[in-house]
């Protein structure tokens, strides 16, 4: 169900810390134009630890209205019950997926992460991507228990950010007769892992150059693999410079470099370093994202 470009979308904050619902509205026009194939809200870019239960739910209601594409809705918790209030909101709502990050602080064992995504799975007909990230986690969702989670109705996909290309191998081969699919969390492995059979990439640098990315999966898509690596090439010291520091502080600060508007940080995150956005802004020039 889920494949192509996919933005993880920043959130703007106006100068007194509340939503700037315009400047959301622009930041997904402009990747829709870019020809993207959905949008993430209320993911790790963002801020959603940072947002209050009413906020995510706000959030979530204005991506539906302003979105013209698929609207996956970052619904996790490491509190079971509130993953479940806010996945039955989302569908409730009209998102077309939920993404769900593993219990982050609590780190249950294989027994608990399974019965956590049962049951947020069992509480809504909403399709489900498990979302494995272990450097915001702390813990890396082993190989069965994404196998045994793929085989539930309405898990559909795994946004996997691990860095473990071995691994990743293994989940497109043992899930391989499952409706379920394998999406990229890195935007530096995008082109090795739809290489290999991944269905796309939530992406933070698609906030910045969505037809980019897009062309770099439509090429892999038709096989035209000398392409996609050129543009992969290409855009690699951009998605470095990105994460220079912690996501999202580095593309808030791109967002507002070529035009749109990112707006404040949410504490304790705090703003882009002045040799960190050098860095950034030379590799926004060196695309010719800015002048």
């Amino acid at each position: 169900m889920f494949e192509g470009v996919l933005p993880a979308l920043v959130t703007p904050f106006s100068n007194d810390g509340s939503i700037d619902k315009e400047s959301f509205k622009n930041i997904v026009n402009f990747v829709e134009e870019g020809g993207v194939s959905g949008v993430v809200v209320c993911g790790t870019t963002g801020e959603s630890a940072t947002l209050s239960t009413g906020e995510h739910k706000e959030l979530i209601n204005l991506c539906i209205d302003c979105a013209k594409v698929p609207v996956i809705a970052g619904t996790g918790s490491n509190n079971t019950a509130e993953a479940v209030e806010l996945t039955k909101h989302a569908a409730d709502a009209g998102a077309d997926g939920a993404l769900i990050i593993s219990p982050y602080y609590t780190k249950p064992n294989n027994e608990g992460l399974v019965a956590h995504f049962k049951k947020i799975a069992e509480s809504t007909d909403i399709p489900i991507i498990l979302y494995n990230v272990p450097s915001r986690t702390g813990q890396d969702m082993p190989l069965e228990v994404i196998v045994e989670l793929s085989k539930v109705d309405n898990i559909v996909a795994v946004k996997e950010a691990s860095g473990n290309l071995a691994k990743l191998s293994q989940i497109l081969e043992e899930t391989v007769d499952e409706d379920f699919e394998v999406l990229s969390g890195e935007d530096g492995l995008t082109f090795p892992i739809l290489a290999m059979g991944g269905a796309g990439v939530i992406s933070v640098v698609a906030n910045i150059v969505p037809e980019m990315m897009v062309k770099m999966y439509d090429a892999v898509k038709e096989g035209d693999l000398e392409t996609a690596r050129r543009i992969h090439f290409e855009v690699s010291p951009l998605i470095r410079a990105l994460f220079t520091e912690t996501n999202p502080i580095p593309v808030k600060r791109a967002v507002e470099l070529i035009g749109l508007s990112g707006g404040t940080m949410r504490l304790p995150l705090a703003p882009l370093s002045e040799e960190n956005s050098v860095t950034l802004e030379n590799a926004l020039r060196k695309l010719g994202c800015i002048a």
